[in-house]
């Protein structure tokens, strides 16, 4: 992109948020916290292609003006984890919003051949979950107690254990991306695929509504951070396929930026889904409304969080 071509793209908005900045008018930090993070990414383009310019000049010091704005009389680390979570990582969502739809609709697409190859193959599921865990689940159901898995462990050993093993299979779907994507898409494929096989194993066994009332209290954050995941890998891929207007080293580089951005975004959602499996899950004779309440509020904030809150957010703040 020719530079006059990025000015005038860009002009409008940095002439806005410059006479925001100029104002006398007391102005919350908060509010220009999200166009402060477009100027920096603005910034970070202009220094890349146009390092002699003057208008690397103007935004330099358009974004120091806003540093001092944001941060002044406050606690700065703590300043940047609010705007992080408040502003930065939802229109990153926003952005990357199609790699989020594909990451989803691959794991629906594996989780369905998961049920479909469990429902037409009855030696599937073993080789899936593996025999071990097949021979165990069928002894707790014959002995009335079809979770009895959840209830096993010591609650804080399992709850760490299950975090750890979650972040770190987020880390590995991201960090496959690097193979053009193919990495990703086979965790992403696998887990659907398991996910798919292990829900028919129970519809099987006539107790689908229990093991969804049990399972998704912890699995519906988990499941979805674990796509979410899959959607950073496919941006890390994405930025070798298609470098677009960057080369392709540039390109790599900010793909890796935004998808560990989106990993740590996600951690509250490993930490979350792990405390209710250690704590939470293994309660299978509580009230079913009680446990459908904890898996609808789940849902409910994954759809606020991750797709309406970034799409009226950078509508507010185009």
């Amino acid at each position: 992109m020719k530079e006059i071509a990025f000015i005038n793209s860009n002009i409008n908005r940095w002439k806005k948020f410059e006479k925001d900045i100029d104002s006398k008018l007391d102005k919350n930090p908060d509010e220009i916290a999200a166009l402060y993070i477009q100027i920096t990414d603005d910034l970070s383009y202009c220094r890349t292609f146009y390092p002699e310019s003057n208008t690397l000049s103007y935004l330099n010091q358009l974004a120091s003006k806003a540093h001092l704005n944001i941060y002044k009389n406050k606690k700065e680390n703590k300043n940047k984890l609010k705007i992080f979570w408040k502003y930065e990582f939802p229109l990153i969502l926003y952005t990357h919003k199609k790699f989020i739809y594909i990451s989803l609709i691959i794991f629906l697409i594996s989780a369905l051949i998961g049920s479909l190859s469990a429902a037409n193959d009855n030696t599937f599921v073993r080789l899936i979950l593996g025999d071990q865990y097949v021979d165990m689940t069928i002894d707790n159901i014959q002995k009335g107690d079809p979770m009895a898995v959840y209830k096993q462990a010591i609650q804080t050993d399992m709850f760490l254990a299950i975090t750890f093993n979650n972040i770190k299979v987020s880390f590995m779907a991201f960090i496959m991306g690097i193979f053009i994507a193919f990495g990703t898409v086979y965790i992403l494929l696998y887990n659907g695929i398991m996910l798919g096989s292990f829900q028919y194993f129970f519809y099987d066994y006539g107790l689908l509504k229990h093991s969804v009332l049990t399972i998704w209290i912890h699995g519906t954050l988990e499941i979805f951070a674990i796509i979410m995941a899959g959607a950073a890998g496919l941006i890390l891929g994405s930025s070798i396929l298609f470098p677009n207007t960057y080369s392709r080293l540039q390109s790599f580089k900010f793909g890796v930026k935004t998808g560990i951005k989106i990993i740590i975004g996600i951690i509250p959602l490993f930490i979350v889904a792990g405390f209710l499996e250690g704590f939470v899950t293994r309660y299978t004779e509580a009230p079913n409304f009680l446990r459908a309440g904890i898996i609808i509020a789940s849902l409910i904030f994954i759809v606020w969080y991750f797709f309406i809150y970034p799409n009226k957010l950078y509508k507010i703040k185009a």
